[in-house]
Order: structure tokens, then C-alpha cells, then sequence
């Protein structure tokens, strides 16, 4: 059984719809059970000023991205090329079983890959390998 916290989020996420005026949208699955997320960020001086998302899928994964997105407004890009499984693993406060680890990281897996292509579509220096999450 989900935590309590879990089960919130996913019923009522936080940042969930989209932004008008927005930097950049990602969409994002997981091909082996079909959760859906796409990310929308406002990027202004290399931190994020807003970000929502939409998806459907299983508790864990919109409740890990809404989770998420509540610890992303106001980080640096930099900072949140730092972030990794364990960050996500924190947050929801549950062991995930190996079979749920990709639902998890859907979230931050989406974030990650609009922030680098954010950076590619500005011209700006990108390695893709800074943009990966184990396991997702």
C-alpha cells in the first residue's frame, strides 16, 4: 500500500496543467506500462521561475513529478543537473520496488531531458551524459 502522501499527490497534484508562457515543454514515457508525462518550464536566468505538469499513469509517477516539481521552482540549472534517483527516492519516502523504478523517475527523467534540450535549442554547451538518471 502507498504512503499517505502518495496517494495525495496523486489525487491532487501540485503544478499540475500547463504554462502559457513557457521556455520549454518536454514529453516523456514509460513504454513498459504507458505512464505519461510532459513538463513545462519557465526559464528565466538559468533557474526555473515556474514549471507544471500534465500526465497520466500510476500513483507513483505522478505523485514522484508533482512531488518534484514542488522542490524544483527557483533551482539553477546547474543545480538540478545534480539531481539523481536518490533525490526522487527521498521525496516520495517509500521503498519502490525494482519493477516501479522507471514509473519513479519518469518525472525527473522528463525534467532533465527539457532542461537539456532547452540548452540546445538556446545554443548553449550541453553534454548529454549530465542530463541522465540511473535506472529510469
Amino acid at each position: 500500500m502507498y504512503a499517505e502522501n502518495i496517494l495525495e499527490h496523486y489525487k491532487h497534484p501540485h503544478n499540475h496543467g500547463t504554462l502559457e508562457k513557457r521556455s520549454i515543454d518536454y514529453r516523456e514515457n514509460n513504454p513498459l506500462c504507458g505512464d505519461v508525462i510532459t513538463i513545462y518550464l519557465l526559464i528565466e536566468n538559468e533557474k526555473v521561475k515556474d514549471i507544471r505538469f500534465v500526465g497520466q499513469g500510476c500513483a507513483i509517477s505522478q505523485a514522484a513529478t508533482s512531488l518534484l516539481t514542488d522542490e524544483i521552482k527557483g533551482k539553477s540549472i546547474e543545480e538540478i543537473k545534480k539531481l539523481d534517483k536518490d533525490f526522487v527516492l527521498d521525496l516520495l519516502g517509500v521503498e519502490i520496488s525494482p519493477a516501479r523504478m522507471k514509473c519513479a523517475l519518469l518525472g525527473i527523467k522528463t525534467l532533465k531531458l527539457a532542461i537539456y534540450d532547452y540548452l540546445l535549442k538556446q545554443d548553449k554547451k550541453a553534454n548529454e551524459k549530465d542530463f541522465e538518471v540511473e535506472d529510469a
